[in-house]
């Protein structure tokens, strides 16, 4: 005949088994989740950085550019100004582009530098204001030459 204290016995054996298979697999789904946040929230910082590197980068070329501008105002000569830019921002290559008529909101048919992240969405437009023609030409992120000749002003990569 069985007895009662037998039967409760297993049945608080069970209990504590399921208890803990329970208490992990919540566990599990509560780290998954962190995990899946944490690493949405770092994808959303690195692209957040990659636009502020691009726009700051932006507007020092922009300025160079303004600068080669009135070195050259008004003469025949040639002039090329050799800069130093970071060659990656947020771990990621980035190409830097001279468009003539920029399309995009804010700069209709305004002269600008574009700078777009390979590895990123990230996408920066700086308008520039130059009275020399603009070639549009490109160039890798690193050690660029902004150059003044056959009076158009165009970038290009300088490899070390």
């Amino acid at each position: 005949m069985p007895t009662i204290g037998q039967h409760n016995e297993r049945d608080r054996a069970v209990s504590i088994t399921l208890t803990h298979v329970l208490t992990i697999g919540i566990t599990t789904v509560l780290i998954a989740m962190l995990l899946t946040a944490s690493g949405t929230m770092l994808e959303s910082e690195t692209e957040r950085s990659a636009d502020a590197s691009l726009e700051t980068i932006g507007e020092r070329i922009a300025n160079e550019i303004g600068n080669v501008d009135q070195i050259a105002n008004g003469t025949d000569d040639s002039v090329t100004l050799t800069t130093e830019h970071p060659r990656t921002v947020a771990s990621s290559r980035y190409t830097i582009e001279l468009r003539t008529d920029c399309d995009e909101p804010l700069l209709d048919e305004v002269d600008c530098v574009t700078l777009t992240a390979e590895d990123t969405d990230a996408v920066a437009h700086v308008p520039i204001k130059t009275d020399e023609t603009i070639s549009e030409t490109s160039a890798t992120g690193g050690t660029i030459e902004i150059v003044y000749e056959s009076d158009e002003i165009s970038i290009r990569s300088r490899s070390r």
